[in-house]
């Protein structure tokens, strides 16, 4: 079992990275039992490969330096949440604004909208119920309490 020492010591280092880099932020991060490190970067306009690339080797000798695994047995991936990665932060939300997003609710109904506001405590979409003359389209305020997940859905 991996100590909690090395999670927080390693998130420390990713803090300590993005601080000179605001546009960037800390999705998620994950170590899997074989010493995998995953970290999911984001940033408010995207992030390229080149970035991750940036911070990976930034990260990777910072964690090397540190030696928080011995004989250096780990292996480290820096990337985006991939597109059909549920949304885990507000910021998330604010960066999406504008593309439609599939909303799984608490009790594991579905809704499909374009988001167009994000607030504290909620986000707005327009939905449209039916299709052609019978067509509705409404705007709906949804709670973050009422979220269970949420994805960006691409449209062509």
């Amino acid at each position: 079992m991996l100590s909690n020492t090395i999670l927080a010591s390693i998130e420390q280092f990713i803090n300590d990275l993005l601080k000179d880099e605001s546009a960037y932020f800390l999705v998620q991060l994950r170590i899997k039992p074989t010493n995998n490190i995953k970290v999911f970067i984001d940033g408010d306009e995207g992030i390229t490969i080149e970035k991750c690339i940036y911070f990976n080797r930034k990260l990777y000798k910072l964690i090397e330096e540190a030696g928080l695994f011995t004989d250096g047995d780990f292996s480290l991936e820096v990337s985006s949440p991939g597109i059909g990665e549920p949304l885990k932060l507000h910021r998330q939300y604010q960066k999406n604004i504008g593309r439609f997003l599939e909303i799984t609710f608490n009790d594991d109904t579905k809704k499909e909208g374009k988001l167009l506001i994000v607030s504290a405590a909620a986000i707005t979409i327009e939905h449209t119920e039916g299709k052609g003359k019978k067509a509705i389209t409404q705007q709906i305020e949804i709670p973050f309490t009422n979220i269970k997940s949420t994805t960006v859905q691409i449209k062509f």
